[in-house]
């Protein structure tokens, strides 16, 4: 098939995810007022709690056995690799474009994060249906890249919830919570200085206790000390048990999201024989627990690209200050990563640590040319920090993608078969 041929069947899809973004930018319009902030927010949270964990169960239930599992080893690390190159290449571009502190997450989560949920699992079986797909049959080529995509997209929010996430999280501004009143101000005036040490502008109204027995309780001053700033009882904080500076640093809540627990159980009844009698097909006793979970997992993807177009409006804001930053992002996606997986992919070829399948090598390499995750932009959203930076690059990043990325596929396209 020549490259033409090849260019037409990729661009389908791409076009497909670009125009439900171009909705989602609609009804975010002003003028429409349907994905206000607050809609969006809680919009973001279904997506985090229901439909990503539905959508991960019901797709690896029913596509993912035993034996397909073992034979797809290499995807994990391939992920994995994409992951820790994409962090090591953010770090840098971070520190040549001098990036406050508080983005550096941002930065390395968009360069590590690809979308492997949606565009994977949109683009493999949108290919496989088309007119002159390249890969073979068409049941077999779409039931294994359904089954290629599943696991894409598990492994993909699992890593993006246990390494991007505590990333940005370690990354974004922590404001510290500490209070003082009369009785614990002694004699020798050191907590007086703690109190000197917070700004005017960082130190809350004096409030006071509500009167009970006759009197009014001791007034506490607040004092929120941003990072960066001086740090309040920094003694104290030192003398934490090592369990607590652990989970200061990892939010053991966050690492075993909703999605994963999805994953979890989704591979747990895919491998099992019994638990698939059980739950999948038309014929088992509790079938509608399984026709459920894909009824709210069809609502994951669609919901998310409308969320990303929705947030493509506030990139279209401070373009100027930030070109150096988007353009290193671009090139960092679009040209340095693909080449970087076209190297691995190729290598583990020649080596035999991966199967022969083209479709399967095809997905290897999709990987490495994807844009930013849509869960970055949830991440901003559930932590509060970088929002109107992360649309930016979303925006910048997704409006190229219906050339990069169909130029990518085609070429990817070309070189398995």
């Amino acid at each position: 098939m020549n490259f033409l041929k090849l260019f037409l069947v990729a661009l389908a899809p791409v076009l497909n995810t670009l125009f439900i973004a171009v909705i989602g930018a609609v009804l975010a319009l002003d003028n429409v007022g349907i994905l206000k902030k607050n809609t969006k927010k809680h919009l973001n949270i279904i997506v985090y709690f229901v439909f990503t964990p539905a959508l991960l169960y019901s797709s690896l239930a029913k596509t993912i056995t035993l034996r397909s599992l073992v034979m797809l080893w290499f995807m994990p690390l391939n992920i994995l690799l994409r992951y820790i190159i994409g962090t090591a290449l953010a770090w840098i571009l971070a520190k040549i474009t001098r990036v406050p502190r508080h983005l550096h997450g941002l930065v390395m989560g968009c360069c590590a994060a690809g979308n492997l949920g949606s565009l994977p699992l949109i683009i493999v079986p949108a290919i496989c249906k088309g007119r002159s797909h390249p890969f073979g049959d068409v049941d077999a080529c779409y039931r294994k890249g359904l089954a290629f995509t599943s696991l894409t997209m598990a492994v993909g929010h699992i890593y993006a919830w246990s390494i991007v996430y505590n990333i940005l999280r370690i990354y974004s501004p922590k404001i510290n919570i500490v209070k003082f009143n009369d009785s614990n101000i002694n004699k020798e005036g050191k907590n007086l200085e703690n109190i000197a040490k917070c700004s005017i502008r960082t130190l809350t109204p004096i409030e006071e206790k509500s009167i009970s027995n006759g009197y009014i309780d001791q007034p506490e001053i607040e004092c929120k000390v941003i990072d960066g700033e001086e740090k309040v009882q920094e003694n104290l904080k030192n003398m934490k048990p090592l369990t607590i500076l652990l989970s200061d640093k990892i939010n053991l809540k966050e690492l075993f999201a909703p999605a994963l627990w999805g994953a979890i159980f989704g591979v747990i009844v895919g491998i099992v024989p019994q638990f698939r009698k059980v739950l999948v097909g038309a014929s088992a006793p509790l079938c509608f627990v399984q026709t459920s979970a894909i009824m709210l997992g069809d609502a994951c993807i669609p919901s998310m690209i409308l969320l990303v177009g929705a947030n493509l409006l506030k990139g279209l804001k401070g373009l100027g200050k930030k070109i150096p930053l988007v353009v290193g992002i671009i090139i960092v996606i679009y040209v340095v990563l693909p080449t970087i997986g076209i190297c691995i992919v190729k290598g583990a070829i020649h080596f035999n640590l991966i199967s022969s399948d083209p479709l399967y090598q095809f997905v290897l390499l999709l990987h490495y040319a994807v844009p930013p995750a849509v869960s970055v932009s949830t991440m901003t959203q559930l932590l509060g920090v970088g929002q109107r930076e992360c649309s930016l690059i979303m925006f910048a990043t997704y409006s190229l993608a219906p050339i990069l990325l169909t130029l990518w596929c085609t070429i990817f396209m070309w070189l398995v078969l």
